[in-house]
């Protein structure tokens, strides 16, 4: 499975230039959907919704860009079931450099963001909480790799360069770095999610 979702993913990041094509958007959810699947094979069903609902955020968001809302449901959904699934990892409450650093730089960036989203300013800012509350929590879990952390600063970075493109400026290039640093992100918080659990076992 795992080969299979890097050949997609390669797949789509390569066919950039002629996007959206008829199908992209399955091409574009199997890549993370199949991440789903070794998750909940695996038995970490928690990591798998978090996944599924992230592959459904991508279907519909390259389906039709007009569904923006929608697909920012389905990821806020994601980041939420992230979220819980990570705090469970915890081992006591422990201040984390990371997890405060991340805090710090999402005030400042939707401090910055969010004057210039318009009627959406609510939802936008909902997000903005929740993915961080999702690399937060990430750092806070302490796993046995670092993995998980790194992936989760890879998605937001994803988010962070899509949200500035989209609302404040042009970004060069964006969908040359926006796919690449959203799916390693995921992948890289499967695989560490994956190892962790299995050490702990």
């Amino acid at each position: 499975m795992i080969p299979i979702s890097i050949l997609l993913s390669a797949l789509y990041y390569l066919t950039t230039p002629w996007r959206p094509f008829a199908g992209s958007w399955a091409v574009k959810a199997a890549s993370v959907a199949l991440l789903a699947v070794v998750a909940h094979r695996k038995g970490a069903r928690g990591l798998a919704w978090a996944l599924a609902f992230s592959a459904l955020g991508d279907a519909v968001l390259e389906y039709s860009p007009n569904w923006f809302i929608g697909g920012l449901a389905a990821f806020l959904i994601a980041h939420i079931i992230y979220t819980v699934v990570f705090v469970r990892r915890w081992r006591g409450v422990r201040v984390s450099a990371g997890a405060v650093a991340v805090v710090i730089y999402s005030c400042v960036f939707a401090a910055w963001l969010l004057p210039e989203v318009g009627t959406i300013v609510l939802p936008v800012a909902i997000y903005v909480a929740a993915i961080t509350a999702m690399v937060a929590s990430a750092f806070m879990a302490r796993f046995s790799n670092r993995w998980v952390e790194i992936g989760a600063v890879l998605f937001l970075i994803s988010d962070t360069v899509l949200a500035v493109d989209r609302f404040r400026m042009p970004v060069p290039l964006p969908d040359w770095i926006i796919w690449p640093s959203y799916y390693v992100g995921q992948y890289l918080i499967t695989k560490g999610f994956l190892k962790a659990t299995e050490r702990a076992e």
